[in-house]
């Protein structure tokens, strides 16, 4: 289960046509993508909602008859990419994760755990990168937030210090402060699993710390969100 209801997933179901475009660039040539193009669908990283700000819309795919927004996993496979590139200059402990949405705190806590980086999950406590007399201040270089419309409080405060902000941002995202913006469904539980998975894995290929086709050692299983019974 996600948190996405049934119909929604339906509206973001694609066409097997859809799906062999997706695999190819712009220009027609097969692409490499760092998952398969059929996982990427199955975790629901595409399905975006049912608005879409000005500036999400060059990561849209598609733009369903119920209205439902679509991303482009080309584009969110590309931004992966980068994310884990830039990431990847940053000593492991000077990078902070942060969710306040309870589907993204297992994914971030998993993906601070196998590179080394600092999570910090639910309500960030005002004052936590801007004020030194705060037992819970702490000085990021760079900052991981799961949803810009969640994670406002982080967001401010690192803008206010001058540390750069990376983003996991949905169709309806604000970007403001945000320096680099990963498109992606950031509300699902297996959507967010498979994000984060496959960000943690290439920052450590980036790395060097695995080969350039090397895997993690735990499953994508491992970062989803366990449902209360």
């Amino acid at each position: 289960m996600s948190n996405l209801s049934e119909k929604e997933e339906r509206e973001g179901e694609l066409t097997e046509a859809e799906k062999e475009e997706l695999k190819k660039s712009e220009k027609g040539t097969i692409i490499e993508l760092l998952v398969p193009v059929e996982t990427y669908l199955s975790a629901g990283v595409h399905i975006g909602t049912h608005s879409c700000t000005k500036y999400m819309q060059s990561f849209v795919y598609r733009v369903r008859a119920e209205g439902l927004y679509v991303l482009d996993v080309r584009k969110i496979d590309e931004r992966l990419r980068v994310a884990a590139k830039f990431l990847s200059r940053y000593e492991p402990q000077d990078i902070i994760a942060v969710a306040s949405r309870p589907y993204a705190y297992r994914p971030v806590q998993k993906f601070a755990e196998i590179v080394g980086a600092r999570a910090l999950v639910g309500r960030i406590i005002p004052g936590t990168f801007t004020n030194p007399y705060l037992s819970t201040y702490t000085e990021p270089k760079v900052l991981l937030v799961s949803d810009p419309r969640t994670d406002t409080q982080a967001i401010k405060e690192a803008a206010k210090v001058g540390i750069p902000i990376v983003a996991f941002a949905d169709t309806d995202a604000k970007i403001d402060y945000i320096d680099l913006i990963i498109p992606a469904n950031n509300k699902g539980r297996k959507s967010l699993a498979l994000l984060y998975w496959a960000l943690a894995r290439q920052i450590l290929r980036e790395r060097r710390v695995i080969p350039p086709d090397g895997d993690l050692s735990v499953p994508v299983s491992e970062f989803e969100m366990r449902l209360v019974q």
